[in-house]
């Protein structure tokens, strides 16, 4: 990829470049500013034909949609982009995945052919990690949270403390038969049980975190985790009511860009199915 030695705010975009990218391992503990400043770092050592902003001092042209909390790890970021030069959004992937740190690392992309990402953002995938909890004693917790209309917990904002309804936003959430994370718990000892939730969420606002959900259980279920939970975003996108799944939010621009569907036939899951709320 032939690199932009200097910003050229006159130029117009010509192509808009979409990425889903993770955070993983330590850096679930790096703030959204952080990662933006990594990949602003990563796009410029892989001279990439970025758009920039109009001004006194131009900044590149990139979005966030939905970046996870501080603390809490993620196998569905994503980023848009904005190119003067048209490239091929996997090459893009490639060389921006170089020179980003290890945790912080691009697993797709697309060229964005129609609509907006974060229109196609309706909910979460989460996977909670209870370390010193018995799965037993967990799914009732949960049983008793699915029980209750309502789940009222405190936040403290930046413009004070804040009420939120954890139940309201989660659409479904259930204990898997199988207890082990499919995410990596890290530090976990050895031989010491670990119950796992995973929940569907809907992006609200404020957005009902994991950490939400949590203490909504503390509240209506007197559940108290011994050591602090391991929080995974396994998988963002549209809803489907119907069947409480999610889709793939890049899907829209795969059939647009490809109309065949032969170049990523079988490389995309094109929902994540879940256990729906009794």
């Amino acid at each position: 990829m032939a690199k932009q030695h200097e910003p050229n705010p006159s130029a117009p975009p010509v192509q808009k470049v979409r990425l889903r990218y993770t955070k993983r391992g330590r850096l679930r503990f790096t703030s959204h500013r952080d990662v933006a400043r990594a990949f602003e770092r990563a796009i410029r050592r892989a001279g990439v034909p970025m758009a920039y902003s109009q001004g006194f001092n131009p900044h590149p042209k990139i979005s966030w949609v939905g970046a996870a909390p501080t603390g809490v790890a993620s196998e569905a970021e994503y980023v848009e982009m904005s190119l003067v030069r048209v490239v091929d959004p996997q090459v893009l992937a490639h060389e921006v995945d170089k020179a980003l740190p290890p945790g912080l690392d691009v697993i797709d992309a697309v060229t964005a052919v129609t609509g907006s990402l974060p229109e196609r953002i309706h909910a979460s995938l989460w996977e909670i990690a209870v370390e010193g909890v018995a799965p037993a004693a967990l799914r009732a917790a949960v049983e008793k949270f699915l029980a209750q209309e309502t789940a009222m917990v405190e936040r403290l904002t930046k413009d004070g403390r804040r009420q939120l309804d954890a139940r309201g936003a989660v659409v479904s959430m259930a204990v898997p038969e199988d207890e082990t994370p499919s995410t990596p718990a890290g530090d976990m000892a050895p031989g010491r049980q670990c119950g796992t939730i995973r929940a569907v969420v809907r992006q609200t606002s404020p957005a009902v975190r994991p950490d939400d959900v949590m203490s909504a259980l503390l509240v209506v279920a007197d559940l108290v985790p011994t050591v602090p939970v391991k929080a995974t975003r396994l998988a963002q996108g549209p809803l489907d009511d119907d069947d409480r799944t999610l889709g793939d939010p890049f899907a829209p621009d795969r059939v647009q860009d490809d109309p065949t569907g032969s170049q990523h036939a079988g490389q995309h899951e094109s929902h994540v199915t879940e256990p729906s709320v009794k």
